[in-house]
């Protein structure tokens, strides 16, 4: 693996600065009182701040792996930046006003703010699906590392793309039948207003459906399928069965397919307008369903018998830890 001092630097500094302004956010949160739509007003900010910072930080990563259209690459990159940057000076100035950035079309001003960041988060999504393009032609030495950052990709992409539901008008303003005058236009909630009852910290709701839920699950599966590889290699030393490639490849196979279940399933979930934290008994079947599936998936993984130590030195270096180092 390349030293992180080929990472897409304009992504590594733009992540830089959202970890900064996440700080700034933060002490928003500890001073300002104000509440908008049943939240602190800078929770917002804060936790798009935090999710930025890491979505930048992986994608400079990841572009430091392409070996097919780096050029392209690293204007897709930037085009990640200055979307992302439009999208966070946008909500943070309606935090600023004290107006709620997505869904207000309460003024001209307002709708014209909300169609921007639309624009802007369509264009950030086509850049994304340009580099994961890439990082699909890309031939890594160690399967395991291609495949945790594929599907990781993938399914981000996903999760990104259900955030384009959110945006549609519910059934209750479209019954209302007033969507040329209305203040708002779309919800994250399905089935219940925005703005209840909510769990703590992550602002879900606890009364109805919230499709942030798989927005966000989906999104950083961009992060947790490669951090799932790099625990496993970590513990390659320790656990014989880890040290086999083979072994590592099926694993990251049967956590990116159950991950991709979870996203499935949470979007289920949430367009029946049914709360994370009270699944009824078809949920409940389904997802003790993916859980069967993904321990069976395991335990076949697991099966695998290592190859002896004189094979594997003469077919593949003993230890693919080096994808993960600087």
């Amino acid at each position: 693996m390349s030293s992180w001092r080929s990472w897409h630097r304009p992504l590594v500094v733009f992540s830089a600065v959202m970890a900064l302004w996440a700080l700034v956010s933060a002490v928003g949160l500890a001073v300002d009182d104000r509440v908008l739509v049943g939240a602190p007003i800078w929770a917002k900010p804060f936790k798009f701040f935090v999710s930025f910072a890491a979505y930048g930080l992986t994608l400079a990563w990841m572009l430091a792996q392409t070996t097919w259209g780096r050029r392209t690459g690293w204007w897709a990159g930037n085009v990640v930046v200055l979307t992302s940057l439009v999208e966070m000076v946008i909500i943070t100035g309606q935090v600023i006003r004290g107006k709620r950035s997505h869904f207000n079309a309460e003024t001209p001003f307002d709708a014209s703010l909300y169609t921007v960041m639309g624009l802007t988060i369509v264009v950030l999504w086509a850049a994304t699906l340009v580099i994961a393009v890439l990082l699909l032609r890309t031939r890594l030495t160690d399967r395991a590392t291609a495949w945790a950052i594929q599907g990781g990709v993938l399914i981000a992409l996903v999760g990104a793309g259900l955030g384009f539901l959110m945006a549609q008008p519910t059934a209750e303003q479209r019954a209302a039948g007033n969507l040329d005058t209305a203040d708002v236009i779309g919800a994250h909630s399905v089935g219940v207003p925005d703005g209840g009852p909510a769990m703590a910290l992550t602002g879900w709701s606890t009364t109805g459906g919230d499709l942030r839920i798989p927005h966000f699950v989906g999104m950083h599966a961009l992060q947790l399928i490669p951090l799932f590889l790099i625990a496993l290699v970590l513990l390659a030393p320790r656990i014989a069965r880890l040290g086999d490639a083979r072994v590592r490849l099926r694993l990251i196979r049967v956590a990116s397919a159950g991950y991709a279940g979870l996203v499935a399933l949470t979007t289920w979930q949430a367009l029946r307008g049914q709360p994370l934290v009270h699944p009824d008994a078809p949920t409940l079947m389904a997802a003790g369903v993916l859980l069967a599936a993904v321990a069976a998936g395991v335990w076949a993984a697991l099966r695998t018998a290592p190859e002896p130590e004189s094979v594997r030195t003469e077919t593949e270096p003993a230890s693919d830890s080096k994808e993960f180092t600087a």
